[in-house]
């Protein structure tokens, strides 16, 4: 059965889901906005915009319909695998693939086609990520390490919490730097204002990046990124906070910047040890096409 609230309001003022959200601590401002556009949150048995401001003394009717669970299945989707043993599998994960399902994206995920690939995945407590111990966003590409059994997941776990595994990443990023190198420490945690966003929040995590600068153009530059801690949005959120967002970020960067298929950022070396052995592996790829192209294209003006 569908979650159902009703609210008359009072004192309250603003936008319809700032307020819900105040109301109803379970949903979040975005899914507050999803109801709204669905007719799910009527005012006085009238659908709004999300838009709307309450007013004194409005009706308000909450319906929140049940999710369905999601059903992951194998399907066969290319994988460009750069290593697979009896324990772990490295996979170069293609800019636009998301990596596990999710109530927006409940398939064509880098996990259908892990299914599809192999039976062998770790067992994931919520179900619906099978052999996934870290991910990196939508619109980044680059390598990713699976876990194929649950003493694989535990041993590639514990080396993330320990910082003992290398992860370094290239980005393009807006704007020159003084400094040859430094690190950004400051804790990320949810937006206060935008949900779908993350922040440098003073009760936020801790969260450390280390950078290089490799190249500098007329209005940009390439950096080498070293993760210490893997908060979400850690690269793209430290990097906008430090005043070089990462060019074509459609979340936080500018609107002005480098034509590509979101932000240009990739995942180029991953090294970890090997479960079972302990032997160390270390692995590298090279950036999709279109951010060598645009690497071509700054370093043509730059002459």
């Amino acid at each position: 059965m569908p979650d159902k609230y009703q609210f008359v309001i009072q004192e309250e003022k603003g936008r319809i889901d700032k307020v819900l959200a105040t109301k109803i601590p379970s949903l979040s401002r975005s899914r507050i906005q999803e109801l709204v556009q669905d007719k799910n949150i009527l005012v006085n048995s009238r659908a709004v915009k999300t838009s709307y401001k309450v007013q004194k003394n409005d009706l308000i009717s909450v319906n929140v319909p049940k999710l369905k669970p999601l059903a992951v299945v194998p399907e066969d989707i290319p994988l460009d695998i750069i290593y697979e043993d009896q324990d772990v599998i490295v996979v170069n994960k293609p800019q636009g693939m998301v990596v596990h399902p999710a109530a927006g994206h409940p398939d064509h995920t880098l996990v259908n086609a892990l299914l599809f690939h192999t039976k062998n995945l770790a067992e994931s407590p919520e179900g619906f990520r099978p052999g996934i111990v870290h991910r990196i966003d939508k619109d980044t590409s680059g390598l990713l390490m699976v876990a194929k059994n649950a003493f694989a997941r535990e041993s590639l776990e514990t080396q993330l919490a320990q910082k003992t595994n290398k992860r370094l990443y290239l980005a393009i990023v807006h704007g020159n730097f003084s400094e040859k190198s430094g690190t950004i420490e400051a804790p990320i945690g949810r937006d206060h204002y935008n949900r779908k966003k993350m922040a440098v929040v003073e009760n936020g995590k801790d969260a450390v990046t280390h950078f290089t600068v490799l190249e500098q153009f007329p209005k940009y530059s390439l950096i080498k990124c070293q993760l210490e801690t893997g908060r979400t949005h850690q690269i793209r959120v430290h990097l906008a906070y430090i005043g070089h967002p990462v060019a074509g970020d459609p979340l936080y960067g500018p609107h002005h910047t480098l034509n590509g298929n979101g932000q240009f950022l990739h995942a180029q070396v991953l090294g970890f040890e090997q479960p079972h052995s302990g032997k160390w592996l270390e692995f590298e790829a090279q950036p999709p096409q279109i951010f060598l192209q645009q690497l071509t294209d700054l370093r043509e003006k730059s002459d």
